[in-house]
């Protein structure tokens, strides 16, 4: 059977760890990596004490660089791994010992039984011994990563992860140092089509997960800032299109000054949409969405949902004016607002 590694950051860690890494090692697992992130001279005996153990290989990092740098480290580590093709993948645990030996275990079977995956241990968050800052966080920021990625997942906090051999490389250098670095990992694995598959753990907080090293307001922006960023430039990429839409549908219509005003502000309009979504196709595609697909099998299907798009919003301004008599400007202000979030999630899932 492939050999499974087994990542353990750990800033400050308690007395705990040491018997939960013996406790993985009776359970057969031969290649811990414990990485001690900066950690208080206070724990170096702890740590000495884990780096007596054969199946232990102690990484230590002068400072605290946070988890995210951490795990990429350890990823680092397991790609220069001699005879890289023996191994299952790289499973990463808390120091804190939330994370039973027994699901690790869960890991190492869908690992086994799975290539080219990301499995996740998912805690449930309606447990009544769930902190309420840890159950309103979760659902919270999975409310949200569905709505922006499409993708439904249970935990997308989880610090119990395992990544298959096949596709580890494709994390080794994405942003993030501390907690948001874990966030960036499900959003790739989303973008790259990497199958992500969720193994039900238990949901264990050891008074009130007093150790853990989140910082809820720092932290808890430089994840939220993560997973609005595409967004953020999407907004970006349709205002500055809408300026250079108005701006040319001036500059036209002075130019076509004499024709009479129902044709010189149609020639202005299709002039103008016809740059303006230009533009705003190009930044999308190369900078919004990062796509490597070519123009040809793209851009047809983008300028086919411009049309949708126009049509769909001019049919509802329609539809509900008439029904509820609500002025023409507001209804369309609500309409093309849901329309814009839609053409977001559409064009990052169908067409960039």
């Amino acid at each position: 059977m492939k050999k499974t590694l087994i990542v353990i950051p750990a800033y400050n860690p308690g007395e705990e760890l040491l018997p939960y890494v013996e406790d993985l090692i009776a359970s057969n697992y031969e290649s811990i990596l414990v990485i001690d992130d900066g950690s208080k001279l206070s724990h170096r005996s702890l740590f000495d004490q884990l780096e007596m153990k054969k199946e232990v290989t102690l990484y230590r990092h002068a400072v605290n660089l946070g988890k995210g740098r951490a795990l990429k480290n350890a990823i680092n580590y397991f790609l220069n791994l001699p005879n890289n093709d023996q191994w299952l993948g790289m499973i990463t645990v808390d120091s804190d010992g939330q994370h039973l030996v027994e699901d690790v275990k869960k890991l190492s079977e869908t690992l086994d039984e799975q290539t080219n995956s990301l499995v996740l241990g998912a805690r449930n968050f309606d447990d009544i011994d769930v902190p309420f800052k840890s159950k309103f966080g979760n659902k919270m920021t999975k409310h949200l990563f569905k709505l922006l990625y499409g993708k439904k997942l249970q935990d997308t906090q989880t610090g119990l992860r395992g990544f298959s051999s096949d596709i580890i490389h494709k994390f080794v250098d994405l942003q993030g140092e501390r907690f948001s670095y874990e966030t960036d990992v499900l959003i790739h694995a989303v973008r790259q089509n990497v199958e992500i598959t969720e193994v039900t753990i238990q949901t264990v907080y050891i008074e009130g997960n007093s150790e853990t090293h989140f910082r809820p307001i720092a932290d808890s922006f430089e994840i939220y800032s993560l997973l609005l960023r595409n967004f953020f430039k999407y907004m970006s990429s349709s205002i500055i299109s809408f300026l250079i839409d108005i701006l040319l549908f001036h500059f036209f219509v002075g130019v076509f000054g004499l024709l009479s005003a129902g044709i010189r502000i149609v020639i202005s309009t299709i002039i103008a949409r016809f740059f303006s979504s230009l533009f705003n196709y190009s930044v999308n595609k190369s900078f919004v969405f990062d796509s490597k697909k070519k123009v040809s099998k793209t851009i047809w299907k983008y300028y086919l949902l411009v049309v949708l798009q126009l049509l769909t919003s001019a049919l509802l301004v329609y539809l509900i004016y008439n029904i509820t008599g609500i002025q023409e400007t507001i209804v369309k202000m609500v309409v093309d607002g849901i329309l814009f979030f839609l053409s977001y999630r559409i064009q990052k899932s169908l067409i960039f």
